[in-house]
């Protein structure tokens, strides 16, 4: 059992969006040096996994808002991490746990976001935030220990997602290696997570590198496939991986998801847009339209792709049962698809773990796949849940406080 930290008094704060709706709460984590940490707010609604949810670096530039209102009572633990450090701007809770009760638990949550230096609020009616981000759509905020006026201004001033490289932020800043084997996958890092490197690790030797390599270089690793993993952002600010793609596009097998389905889509002449308020959770329905089968999805993504500016090129092969949105394509008379969630369900559901089959296949037989008009979708795939430690991952730092 993990108790939460010691503190002198209760520190009051405020959270202010850019509309001016004021919440009042007590903050939590780190302080910010200004009194103000200012991002996107959005709502995840994952009911366990906050962990993975706060360490998911598709989160830089936003403050995450948790619609379940019990947070932090399993504590938290260095094996639970999906990337080296959190890059959240800050976390908004109903209820920081006053003590963590787990036996993996290495320390409480609060200790988790003061050692990596992101700051939080507790204490917020967070089901009437999520109804005014459900409502207006996602939109700048500010919290801190400031006066109004000054979180008001900050909030305002917070420039969102929209236009902004937030991939540079969070991307490997050198290659590396994870698993054996003949096959070899190389992975783009736009904001990787551990638990998708675990995944494909199963398939072959994985060669995880920066977002900025040139497909040059790629092809000259002699791949047998190419992976386009999730991350931050807006994906039209990422010219340099969407001219990466499209030069490997009939060249090399390739699997995107979440950012990476963006990054495909754009690379083969297709647009995205920006959604009103994201889809951030673990509980997304998705229809598989070859089969006609449900599958309950891991999300967390602001933008998504228009089909129609793809016209015949793509195969649509899942449909958003929520908002009829895309949610996934074959790039027909090649080897590449992609979808928009995140398979490997790092929190959530293991519904979509098959398409990591669909990829083995495709990298076994690519030629077969150019004249496949829709995916099959073979047995869901068994994975060993090797910790990041096992995987050769590292992170910056402990939780040891």
């Amino acid at each position: 059992m993990t108790r939460t930290p010691n503190r002198d008094s209760i520190r009051p704060g405020a959270l202010v969006l850019a509309d001016g709706s004021v919440f009042e709460g007590e903050l939590i984590g780190a302080i910010p040096e200004s009194g103000v940490a200012s991002g996107e707010v959005v709502f995840n609604t994952v009911l366990s996994g906050y962990q993975e949810v706060l360490t998911d670096p598709s989160y830089a530039g936003q403050i995450i808002t948790f619609t379940y209102p019990h947070i932090g009572n399993y504590g938290a633990t260095t094996a639970d991490f999906e990337s080296r450090r959190p890059f959240a701007r800050g976390v908004i809770v109903r209820d920081l746990a006053r003590r963590g009760s787990n036996h993996r638990s290495e320390a409480h949550l609060d200790s988790l976001l003061s050692r990596y230096s992101i700051p939080g609020i507790a204490g917020i009616d967070t089901r009437r935030l999520t109804r005014l981000l459900r409502d207006t759509g996602a939109m700048s905020g500010a919290f801190g220990s400031a006066d109004e006026a000054t979180l008001v201004a900050a909030a305002r001033a917070e420039p969102g997602t929209d236009g902004v490289d937030l991939v540079a932020q969070v991307t490997t800043p050198a290659a590396y290696t994870v698993g054996s084997g003949d096959r070899h996958i190389v992975a783009y890092d736009f904001g990787i997570k551990f638990s998708i490197v675990d995944h494909l690790a199963t398939l072959g030797r994985v060669t995880v590198v920066p977002a900025s390599t040139s497909a040059a270089d790629v092809l000259a690793m002699a791949p047998s496939g190419v992976f386009l993993s999730n991350g931050p952002g807006d994906p039209a600010e990422v010219d340099d991986a969407v001219r990466s793609v499209g030069e490997l596009v009939g060249q090399v097998p390739i699997f995107g998801i979440c950012l990476g389905h963006q990054v495909l889509s754009r690379a083969i002449g297709g647009e995205t847009f920006k959604l009103p308020f994201g889809h951030h959770g673990g509980n997304h329905p998705v229809r598989h339209e070859p089969s006609g089968r449900i599958e309950i999805t891991s999300q967390n993504h602001n933008f998504c792709v228009d089909p129609d500016t793809l016209g015949d090129r793509v195969e649509v092969t899942h449909l958003n049962l929520n908002d009829h949105t895309n949610e996934g394509m074959w790039v027909r008379g090649e080897a590449a698809f992609s979808v928009q969630y995140h398979p490997e369900a790092g929190p959530g559901p293991h519904d979509a773990s098959y398409l990591f089959g669909v990829f083995e296949e495709m990298m076994n037989d690519p030629n077969d796949w150019r004249t496949k008009p829709l995916i099959r979708r073979p047995p869901p795939r068994r994975t060993p849940g090797l910790p990041a430690a096992e995987l050769g991952l590292a992170l910056e730092n402990t939780l040891a406080v």
